[in-house]
């Protein structure tokens, strides 16, 4: 198995795929993802373009959906839900398709969907994917980071370091086995300095800043933490993920 870290969508090569691509987007869309299958949503649906959600989630009975938009780090006006994983309780999401866009990423989900496999990963469901790469053993895995309109996010590489490091220790293989580019050892090196120290990390992170001037602490709080969701979302046909 080789593991590519790739820092935002923008980065990663348009001539291939990979066996497995893997979205990240920590603060908040994948925690966000995770967290409403955790709670029994029926699937979510990712947009990078408002109107088509509109469109494409119009086809479905007000009470089998949920509208989740934001921009900037605010919910987008009109919209049932912005992107907090803590509005995904099972008595809102349950048995509902969540239909949701977000300024990053969504925008990585639709980056890597041509993919064999696509995966949502936050730091929440950390350990479920890695289980699954080590289960499956794909022999090249992508793992793009959403970053902040193409500039690199500090979350969304601290949650590639982890999910490096978890392998690591599952596969027993050295890094130098593992990586596939330098910034996955960029990563392991970050997360091996912040991980007893996530949440301080998150609030040093651009995006983290941004939330905290929003008042979006508890987000920060939640997503920080590692392994409390035995979850996996995976795309079942372009653009939707179920809880696998």
């Amino acid at each position: 198995m080789k593991l590519f870290v790739f820092h935002t969508p923008e980065l990663t090569p348009t001539a291939t795929v990979a066996d497995c691509a893997i979205a990240v987007d920590v603060l908040r869309a994948t925690s966000t993802i995770a967290t409403a299958l955790g709670a029994g949503a029926e699937a979510v649906q990712a947009f990078s373009d408002l109107d088509k959600l509109l469109e494409v989630s119009e086809t479905w009975a007000p009470d089998k959906r949920i509208r989740a938009g934001e921009r900037g780090g605010a919910q987008v006006e009109g919209f049932d839900f912005g992107n907090s994983p803590l509005a995904c309780t099972p008595d809102l999401v349950s048995g509902r398709r969540l239909f949701i866009s977000t300024t990053n990423g969504t925008r990585a989900l639709q980056c890597i969907e041509a993919a064999p496999v696509v995966l949502a990963a936050a730091l929440i469901n950390r350990r479920a994917v890695v289980q699954h790469l080590v289960q499956h053993k794909p022999a090249t895995v992508w793992i793009v980071g959403s970053g902040w309109e193409g500039s690199f996010s500090l979350e969304d590489t601290v949650c590639a370091g982890a999910i490096a490091h978890g392998l690591q220790a599952e596969l027993g293989c050295s890094l130098a086995d593992l990586a596939g580019n330098d910034e996955t050892i960029a990563a392991v090196s970050l997360y091996s300095q912040w991980r007893p120290n996530l949440l301080d990390l998150f609030y040093l992170a651009s995006h983290g800043q941004r939330l905290l001037k929003l008042g979006i602490i508890e987000d920060l709080k939640y997503c920080a933490q590692e392994d409390i969701l035995d979850v996996l979302p995976i795309q079942r046909e372009l653009g939707v993920l179920v809880k696998h």
